[in-house]
Formats: C-alpha cells, sequence, structure tokens
C-alpha cells in the first residue's frame, strides 16, 4: 500500500504519499547521498560566496551584480526546497512525504522557479536600458527602482501560488504514489486525485503564462532591441556588451530548456526507464545551480577579479 497514516498526538491522521522516483535506494542509498550531498555543498559555497563578494565590494554595487546576487541567492533558497528532504530520503527506509509538507514543498518550487524567472528577466531589463538607453540609466535604474523589483520578483510568484497550494489542499486524494518523482509538484498531485481538477489545471495556467511565458517574450523583445544597437556599434562595443549579456543568456537558455523539459515530462505521460528518469531529475534539479555561480564567476570580469583577489588572500594566510 502507498498510503502512509500517522496517529497525531492530537488525533489527527495525516496521509503520507509515497515518492516513487528513486532507485535502489537500499542498494545505492549511500552513494546517492554523498553524491548528491557533495552537489548541494557546492551550490550553498559557490552561490554564497559570490553573493558576499558583491556584497562587500562597493565596487559591484551596481544593478547588474546587484541583480546576479540576487539570482545566486535564489538558487539557494530554491535548492533548499528539496535537497535536505532527498538527502534524509536517501537513508530512510521508506521514501516518503506527508500531504502537507508536499503541498508545502510544491509552492516552495514554482515559487522559488518563479523568482528565478522574473529576475532573469529583471537582469535582460537592466541590460536593455544600459545598452539602448545609456543616457538615461541613472534616472530608471534607481535605487527606490531597483528594490521595488527584487520585491516583486520574489513576492509576485508567493502571491500568485498561494491560491495553487489553496486549492491542492481541497483536492480528495485516490491515488498515493508519486510516480517517476523524489520531490513535490501541483500538477503530480492533481494527478492523484479522483475529483475535478479543471480549476487548478486552468489556475495552474494563468500562473505558467505569468511567471514564465510573458518573462521569456519580454526577455525575447528586450535582447532583440539590444542584438540590433550592438549589430550598429563598434568592435570595442560590441565586445563590452557581449561580455555583460553573455552570462546572462547562457543562464537564461539553460534554466529555460531545464525548466520547460520538466513541465513537458510532468505532463506527457513516457515510457523513460526509471534509471534515466532519476538522472534526468538529478539534472534537473542539479545543472541551473551548478552553472550559474561557475558561468559568473568566471565571465563576469570584475566578479572574477574579486574572486581571484580572495584566493590569493587564502593562500598568503
Amino acid at each position: 500500500m502507498y498510503l502512509y497514516v500517522f496517529l497525531m498526538a492530537d488525533g489527527l491522521n495525516t496521509t503520507y504519499l509515497t515518492l516513487g522516483g528513486y532507485v535502489d535506494v537500499h542498494k545505492y542509498g549511500y552513494i546517492y547521498f554523498v553524491f548528491m550531498l557533495t552537489i548541494f555543498i557546492f551550490i550553498i559555497c559557490s552561490n554564497s560566496v559570490i553573493v558576499y563578494l558583491i556584497c562587500v565590494h562597493r565596487s559591484l554595487h551596481e544593478p547588474m551584480y546587484i541583480f546576479i546576487a540576487a539570482l545566486l541567492m535564489n538558487s539557494v533558497l530554491f535548492s533548499t526546497t528539496f535537497y535536505p528532504k532527498l538527502l534524509i530520503d536517501f537513508l530512510s527506509e521508506k521514501q516518503i512525504i506527508s500531504y502537507p509538507f508536499c503541498i508545502f514543498q510544491s509552492f516552495l518550487y514554482y515559487s522559488f522557479g518563479g523568482s528565478e524567472f522574473l529576475l532573469l528577466t529583471a537582469m535582460s531589463f537592466d541590460r536593455y536600458v544600459c545598452i539602448c538607453k545609456p543616457l538615461q540609466y541613472p534616472t530608471i535604474m534607481r535605487t527606490a527602482t531597483l528594490k521595488l523589483i527584487l520585491v516583486l520578483a520574489w513576492l509576485l510568484p508567493a502571491c500568485e501560488l498561494v491560491g495553487s497550494a489553496l486549492l491542492a489542499t481541497r483536492l480528495k486524494l485516490c491515488k498515493f504514489l508519486l510516480s517517476k518523482r523524489f520531490y513535490c509538484d501541483f500538477y503530480s498531485v492533481a494527478k492523484l486525485t479522483c475529483g475535478d481538477t479543471k480549476v487548478i489545471q486552468v489556475y495552474g495556467f494563468f500562473v505558467l503564462i505569468n511567471l514564465i511565458f510573458i518573462p521569456i517574450f519580454f526577455i525575447l523583445f528586450t535582447y532583440t532591441k539590444i542584438l540590433i544597437i550592438i549589430l550598429k556599434s563598434s568592435k570595442n562595443e560590441k565586445k563590452k556588451a557581449l561580455q555583460t549579456c553573455l552570462p546572462h543568456l547562457l543562464a537564461l537558455i539553460n534554466f529555460s530548456i531545464l525548466s520547460g523539459f520538466d513541465i513537458i515530462k510532468v505532463r506527457v505521460e513516457t515510457s523513460i526507464p526509471q534509471m534515466t528518469n532519476l538522472i534526468l531529475n538529478f539534472l534537473l534539479i542539479s545543472c541551473s545551480f551548478v552553472f550559474n555561480p561557475i558561468i559568473y564567476g568566471l565571465k563576469m570580469k570584475e566578479i572574477s577579479k574579486q574572486i581571484k583577489s580572495l584566493l590569493c588572500q587564502d593562500k598568503v594566510n
């Protein structure tokens, strides 16, 4: 049976769901644990180091770098929504999750995912103003504007997804196995119900448009404008523009491909082998968080310089 009920002290029953995305946990649990713990530590440390450098160095207190710090901090928060539970599951006999926590994890997963797209959108807007409207840049990208953008990037997804969470709590479960998943999402949970899920599906589509499609269209618009300006610029200006835009584009492409694949995979019934599915899920929750600090640390000249300075200082000490 895939339903586990634990009798609480107050007499209430809690429904547990089985996470069916694991493969041979009893056999390879410790190997999975060490591998994913190493990745998790790298994600926390690499992202946090760059955020720290941006915070302490005044030369990096510019909108472009502040957006990078926000994006990397979001990566840290995003990764903590599933890595701790993932590590616990590798060492547990049963890979289960309580239904309330499953809803909460789904909320955080989509909320931080939405924030990631909105922060990438803010970064593209910043580059657009800087390259296409350089004389207006100080006026448009003021401190107050910057703070407002950052607040909205985290607040809007959370507010929209509260509705999904509330709708999900009202669903009646008839199945208790999250097939081929080791973390929760609203769509997978909705597939376990036996009632009418049209409302949550329509609302989910509305959220999808607001948090993914509209930001992507806006980003494409801004980078099209940037490309037009770059093509008309001198060789020196082209090089400078590419140095600041390329890392953002790579981060956007990487996260968009991973998110798009996850959205399609969870909605389309496929006969992917269990081990292949496990590897794909690992890539989905690792690549972007590992890739971003590397690309920004190597490709952004000022950040790279501060990292080298920090490493040299450690060696001297």
